[in-house]
């Protein structure tokens, strides 16, 4: 079951999500359309905990998500046996709590506590940020400007942004954030995707501590294949 924003994101998301899980033989049982910015969404979870299916995806972003979160908890939606995932969610998980937001399931390319170079960057990126940790989008514009400056170093003419984006196509990316990985012709930055579920307040030992690691999707499976891209710059 699909609660979604009612604008072209939401939109986006249901139609990449419903292709990603038929393809995986799942069923959508259907889709629950609600305002952007709307801060009462009882009729539209109660609706799709009605529904009776085993998983309500929020395709929505930022408030949206964090307020159907937040009432899901308060209707014991988790509790009843459904399973609550969120198809964006960059950190809020702070602003929502661990009592809020336990038990919910997300995708993310970057944790900072995967591994042990992961963890080293993000205590760095802390202490120069009033004990704040990155989140996805952090990491990926340190990765996307690392790569970028190693491109520049192997561009005779470094003024020439469509040279340096040539080179950055490729050559293959490979950093302490998301390790190998590479840049498709239609400018998709290729790696790893991992699926997330929130921790229990006992479960977390420290600020941050918020994820435990379900599983990881290759980065051949985590993206639309070329193929199938609706860039016309690739066809």
């Amino acid at each position: 079951m699909c609660l979604i924003p009612s604008y072209s994101f939401g939109y986006a998301l249901e139609r990449d999500a419903a292709d990603a899980i038929q393809k995986a033989g799942g069923k959508i049982l259907g889709t629950v359309r609600h305002p952007l910015g709307t801060s009462d969404l009882s009729s539209f979870l109660l609706q799709a905990q009605a529904s009776g299916a085993k998983v309500i995806g929020l395709g929505s972003a930022g408030a949206d998500t964090m307020n159907a979160v937040k009432q899901a908890q308060e209707f014991g939606i988790v509790d009843g046996g459904q399973r609550l995932v969120a198809m964006l969610m960059v950190f809020d998980i702070a602003g929502m709590g661990l009592d809020t937001a336990q038990g919910l399931f997300l995708a993310e390319a970057f944790y900072w506590d995967l591994n042990n170079q992961t963890r080293a960057w993000a205590r760095r990126f802390a202490e120069a940020n009033n004990g704040r940790y990155p989140n996805m989008v952090h990491a990926g514009v340190y990765a996307g400007i690392l790569h970028y400056l190693k491109a520049v170093e192997q561009t005779t003419d470094a003024k020439d942004g469509a040279k340096v984006v040539e080179v950055m196509k490729a050559k293959p990316t490979d950093d302490i954030l998301f390790g190998k990985g590479s840049i498709r012709k239609d400018g998709r930055k290729i790696h790893d995707m991992y699926l997330f579920q929130v921790k229990t307040p006992e479960e977390s030992k420290a600020p941050y501590d918020f994820y435990k690691l379900v599983g990881t999707v290759p980065a051949e499976n985590a993206f639309h294949p070329l193929e199938s891209s609706a860039c016309p710059l690739v066809k």
